[in-house]
């Protein structure tokens, strides 16, 4: 269907379009063209997990499709770009070294198989009315989360449109990002070798507090949301302003490693009691030196 005008006769479009005096009012705003299939693909992951939650109850689709999402995101960019750009290349390239690493720690610990819901959603659950539960899944579980992927790739959106030379920073941010991938990556692996340990009845603890978790409760946690923080900052080595649109994604990125930390801490709390001296003395989530008070 044509836009619509404010002019009824095609010769008196031309005519009235000349003298200034007749305006086009499209039907619907449009997405600017490179964030179009961005948009398309997170449309169709959304409804993809919605659908898949609903056939199958079962609410942890978004958490399988997590680290897959935001470097398909980021590379329909550099794809846009021909592949010619690079600073996406290396944001594309990095976010795939992100996505490779948790999709791994993810699957062994049996996220992709029957079964492999979190065990956080059957705990909201049993807190919620069914049909409000069912709201909450088409809102935020599958919607918000799959939006929320779709922000934090965003950073990638200010790097195509001011395509220049890498520099300094883009250097140091990949360092950085590299570092905390790292982290990331012992952090998990701590905690995989903790719960092996204590699946063979040799834990000395029913919950980890050494290597890197006797500085932070959550080191894992904590990597993970500065990464995106780092991605972030690429938009700023590209030429955007320290404070541009594109910050919202790893705001709105804390904000929910808040929400489910605290409500992690809660269930584990109410698991084991002695966990409360463990959080008395640890950092929640920037690492830090242990209170030995």
């Amino acid at each position: 269907m044509p836009p619509q005008t404010l002019c009824e006769k095609p010769n008196e479009l031309d005519w009235l379009a000349r003298k200034g005096r007749c305006t086009v009012a499209t039907a619907m705003p449009t997405l600017p063209p490179p964030l179009v299939l961005p948009f398309y693909a997170f449309a169709a992951i959304a409804f993809t997990c919605w659908a898949l939650s609903v056939v199958t109850r079962e609410y942890s689709w978004v958490d399988r499709i997590w680290s897959l999402t935001p470097q398909l995101y980021v590379g329909l960019m550099a794809y846009q770009r021909g592949f010619s750009d690079p600073r996406l290349n290396l944001m594309t390239a990095l976010t795939t070294l992100w996505g490779a690493r948790l999709t791994f720690n993810f699957a062994r610990k049996g996220g992709y198989a029957k079964g492999g819901e979190d065990y956080r959603w059957a705990v909201l659950r049993a807190r919620m009315p069914p049909a409000v539960y069912q709201v909450f899944n088409l809102v935020f579980i599958a919607g918000y989360q799959n939006f929320l992927l779709l922000l934090i790739a965003l950073p990638a959106w200010e790097a195509y449109r001011n395509p220049t030379a890498l520099g300094a920073l883009d250097y140091a941010l990949a360092g950085l990002f590299l570092l905390l991938l790292l982290g990331e990556t012992v952090a998990d692996q701590q905690q995989w070798n903790f719960h092996a340990a204590k699946k063979a009845g040799s834990a000395s603890k029913r919950y980890l507090d050494t290597g890197l978790w006797a500085y932070s409760r959550h080191p894992n946690f904590f990597c993970e949301q500065a990464q995106w923080w780092v991605v972030y900052g690429f938009s700023v080595a590209a030429g955007a302003k320290a404070a541009n649109p594109t910050l919202v994604g790893p705001v709105l990125l804390t904000l929910l490693f808040h929400g489910s930390t605290k409500f992690t801490e809660e269930i584990t709390a109410q698991k084991y009691p002695e966990y409360a001296e463990y959080q008395a003395r640890v950092s929640r989530l920037v690492p830090w030196f242990a209170n030995r008070a």
